[in-house]
């Protein structure tokens, strides 16, 4: 199920669910994705950005070359302001913190990515602890980069990884889990044509 949020003649805003990918992947078992399902609705459908597999939640695109470059231009300066909501792993003991590990492609275990401290990409994530127990913590993701499983990999580098991951989780645990526990729940970016500042949700669904 996609929730549509916003339609207009030159972006939509929607919210992806878990376990779909953003746009096709090699083979035609990879075939179905968000951009797949939406071009039914609208033929000239554009990805602006993405949202791994297993994580759920907003995403804009374009409806025209026009906008699409206005996105495309207002990610590579990072006007979006993007939050996530998670599950993590264990009791996190302040209440926020910044976590500021560069990462690269881990390209023994493709494809996810690593802390690298030498060669890795400057990679910026803002966190806030909402509630914790002893097993795990719910937490707000602010990423101030766009990285590569970023988040996913700055959780697990401050020994607090997001829970259902199978990626980064030892099989056992993950499968706990009924899905990766991280899911985009607000964007605000500026319309690409009028400039307006645009403001959107999607309730966290775990």
């Amino acid at each position: 199920m996609i929730d549509l949020l916003y339609a207009d003649d030159v972006m939509v805003v929607v919210s992806k669910p878990d376990n779909l990918l953003s746009v096709p992947g090699i083979g035609d078992a990879k075939k179905d994705c968000l951009v797949s399902r939406l071009q039914a609705e609208f033929p000239t459908i554009r990805i602006v950005h993405r949202l791994d597999y297993s994580t759920s939640g907003l995403l804009v695109l374009a409806l025209n070359a026009g906008s699409h470059r206005a996105l495309s231009i207002q990610f590579q300066e990072r006007v979006p302001k993007k939050r996530y909501q998670a599950l993590v792993t264990g009791k996190l003991e302040k209440d926020e913190g910044m976590i500021d590990f560069p990462l690269s492609q881990d390209w023994e275990n493709r494809p996810c990515s690593k802390v690298d401290l030498e060669n890795g990409k400057p990679s910026l994530t803002h966190w806030t602890c909402l509630e914790r127990n002893d097993q795990q913590s719910r937490v707000l993701l602010y990423p101030h980069t766009g990285r590569s499983h970023q988040l996913r990999v700055h959780m697990l580098a401050i020994g607090h990884p997001i829970l259902g991951d199978n990626f980064y989780t030892e099989e056992g645990e993950h499968q706990k889990y009924p899905r990766l526990m991280l899911h985009a729940d607000q964007l605000a970016l500026k319309h690409p044509v009028n400039g307006q500042w645009l403001e959107f949700e999607s309730p966290c669904p775990f």
